[in-house]
């Protein structure tokens, strides 16, 4: 939600939506890293959830890491294969971004679920971050590069649900709808809006402030060259580097892209 909040006052990137809104991709320059990262990220998640229960003596850290890995597998094969039926090709990107949902979805529930549930978060995790993406770009017109707000943010408010919805009573002593409690849901929707405004709220208060004091934005030529260049001299990647913020682009896009941008921009 604070993202959400940064990303809204910051404004599309360069390019990202046309003078009507239709938004275009702009896809990331490295997908091995984005798969690598994921892995990274994956394994890591079972410190994170597990290790939480801060003893390996209790029954539920199995229970939990279980739940885990089969959240996050959910969502990666969902996206997957809901890609490749689509589209006939495998979205690597987005189906990284499937697992990381499944992971998000069920950190909350993990310790109280039943392995059935987990499978279904994490199943409902990847429809949630293939469509909240589009809504973002559709619906709010806001630019989200690495599908962040989706993967956590609504990922998160449905994680927070779950446990009103999934958990069965057997672990922790929590039980929700599927046992007939109607109590945690309530005390998860009242969390989820708390949440809701007060990180939505706060962190755009701080985003707002800096933007007035500092700025948010780099200029349209850094962002068209690569900060690469405008922060450190040189780019990382020198055989790709082109010479001005013109070279291969077509006569008056860059104006109409800054129009864009700057139509884009919130105040």
């Amino acid at each position: 939600m604070v993202a959400l909040a940064g990303i809204y006052l910051l404004g599309p990137r360069i390019g990202k939506f046309n003078k009507d809104g239709v938004p275009n991709a702009i896809p990331g320059h490295d997908v091995p890293m984005i798969v690598m990262g994921t892995f990274f990220l994956f394994f890591g998640w079972f410190g994170f959830n597990p290790a939480s229960t801060l003893a390996a003596t209790d029954l539920r850290i199995s229970v939990i890491a279980v739940n885990t890995f089969l959240a996050g597998a959910a969502g990666a094969t969902l996206v997957c294969y809901y890609t490749f039926f689509k589209t006939k090709k495998v979205d690597i990107a987005l189906t990284c971004n499937g697992a990381l949902a499944g992971l998000v979805g069920i950190t909350a529930s993990c310790a109280y679920v039943p392995t059935w549930a987990a499978v279904v978060i994490g199943v409902v995790s990847g429809f949630i971050v293939m469509y909240g993406i589009k809504f973002n770009d559709w619906v709010l017109k806001v630019d989200d590069p690495v599908g962040a707000v989706a993967v956590h943010g609504y990922n998160g408010l449905w994680g927070l649900l779950t446990v009103g919805i999934f958990a069965d009573g057997t672990y922790g002593g929590v039980s929700g709808l599927i046992v007939g409690n109607t109590s945690q849901i309530i005390a998860q929707l009242i969390d989820m809006v708390v949440v809701v405004v007060w990180a939505f709220g706060t962190g755009y208060i701080l985003f707002y402030i800096i933007k007035k004091i500092v700025g948010l934005r780099v200029s349209p030529e850094e962002e068209l060259t690569g900060l690469d260049l405008g922060e450190h001299g040189y780019s990382a990647y020198p055989e790709f580097v082109i010479a001005g913020p013109m070279d291969g682009l077509r006569e008056g896009q860059i104006s109409d892209n800054l129009e864009c941008s700057t139509e884009g921009a919130r105040t």
